[in-house]
């Protein structure tokens, strides 16, 4: 149950759950710190800086710890940060209290949001008067696009953190209906292939072993989608023993699937092999009731996408005779021959719903991604076109020497000779 600290949360104040939960929270935030070491630095050339004195940032992202530290290092380079729940499930409760209680932060977010909630908390970030927005999936840029584009002309541009959300963008950009800058803070390499590679394999089975404790090992495993999330977990579970199965559209992927030696098949042709199912395509019904009625007594379905539309749940509750919680956040669904199937996570973010997401090391070379796009946007204000915008390559390089510094690891060096030699092309055989 949701508790208002003042009412009406779009006014003044924000809304948590339980703002008891401050001191939990900041002493998680003071663990995801530690291991963040790459933002912390960041976080010290800000505070110096100050790059974002007199600029508000509104957040629409999971609110983490790892999202708290996000937003300290904002703070420290002179924000005010307005921020809100990309998702119902994945708010930190304990984080929100503790964010709520920090000078210039409003927080409007609580774990188990009604869909109501969810839009009014969005537009509680727009009556904030965002000058740069930060999104996970586009919802808040969406709603500042179709209902609330009287606040549109403040923002001088915005960041976006995931694959979902790239893909709402460029369908704006097509349609000639994007009126900001947005950096696709997704297309980082320290995002994609950390975030989605390495933090999503191993946050997705996070999620799904808390939710339902069960043995990987000799499992067969369905992946749908075999992107830098699926990659990653296809990884997770062949390391952890499982028999892994991919599905696909895309014909080179399809091919990566099965050079990585998977088998590849359509989902049809793995609903009845299958007994963990994992969804990370972005797209939207990938498991149906023609798949669900194949499905083996006991399968387990899981989203890692950013939406809770990859899997039907709509149909599954339609075929079903009967539906219970029998764990956390793992729904058995009773069919009319007398199978069940469990969902993990009411089909959300499975890595967030059931666990905690992505862990903290991850998180910290997406948000130095984050951090340094914001600063971009300011020093390159009016200077951008309102289209979907990569950052430099040295952005990545950047963010990669302070990971290796953070980790105690040297590389080497270009010798004089070997950099004239790249910049040339007459010396051949």
């Amino acid at each position: 149950m949701s508790t208002l600290i003042s009412e009406p949360p779009t006014k003044i104040m924000s809304h948590v759950a339980d703002p008891s939960l401050a001191e939990q929270g900041r002493l998680n935030l003071e663990i995801a710190e530690k291991r963040m070491g790459a933002l912390m630095k960041i976080k010290e050339r800000f505070a110096k800086e100050k790059p974002f004195s007199g600029l508000t940032i509104g957040m629409a992202l999971h609110v983490t710890k790892e999202t708290g530290v996000l937003v300290r290092t904002l703070v420290a380079g002179g924000a005010k940060i307005a921020i809100t729940g990309c998702n119902p499930l994945s708010t930190q409760d304990d984080i929100a209290a503790a964010l709520a209680e920090e000078e210039n932060v409003l927080v409007w977010a609580y774990k188990g949001e009604t869909d109501d909630d969810y839009y009014k908390f969005l537009n509680a970030v727009i009556d904030s008067a965002p000058d740069i927005t930060i999104d996970d999936g586009c919802d808040l840029v969406t709603e500042l696009h179709t209902k609330r584009r009287d606040a549109l002309p403040k923002v001088i541009g915005g960041c976006e953190e995931t694959t979902t959300g790239i893909i709402r963008l460029d369908a704006m950009v097509k349609e000639g209906v994007l009126e900001c800058p947005m950096i696709a803070v997704n297309d980082n390499k320290t995002k994609h292939l950390f975030d989605n590679y390495y933090g999503t394999g191993q946050s997705t089975f996070d999620g799904i072993i808390r939710s339902t404790n069960i043995l990987i090992a000799g499992k067969t495993v369905v992946i749908a989608g075999y992107g830098s999330c699926g990659k990653g977990c296809a990884m997770r579970a062949k390391g952890l023993g499982a028999n892994v199965i991919v599905t696909e559209v895309d014909p080179f992927c399809a091919l990566q699937a099965k050079m990585d030696g998977f088998r590849v098949m359509p989902m049809k042709e793995a609903a009845p092999l299958g007994e963990i199912f994992i969804t990370v395509t972005g797209n939207l019904h990938v498991i149906r009731s023609e798949h669900t009625e194949l499905m083996k007594d006991g399968a387990i379905l899981a989203n890692s996408g950013h939406f809770d539309n990859e899997i039907d749940i709509d149909s599954l509750e339609g075929v079903a005779s009967r539906k219970r919680r029998v764990r956390h956040y793992l729904d058995e669904y009773l069919m009319k021959d007398g199978r069940v199937i469990y969902v993990a996570g009411e089909g959300r973010l499975v890595n967030l719903a059931s666990a905690e997401g992505h862990p903290s090391e991850v998180m910290s070379l997406s948000f130095c991604g984050q951090a340094l796009a914001c600063e971009y946007i300011v020093k390159n204000k009016g200077n951008m076109k309102n289209e979907v915008i990569s950052l430099p390559e040295d952005v990545d390089q950047t963010i990669s020497t302070l990971q290796l510094m953070e980790m105690d690891t040297t590389i080497d060096e270009l010798t004089e000779e070997q950099k004239k030699y790249l910049e040339s092309w007459q010396e051949g055989t």
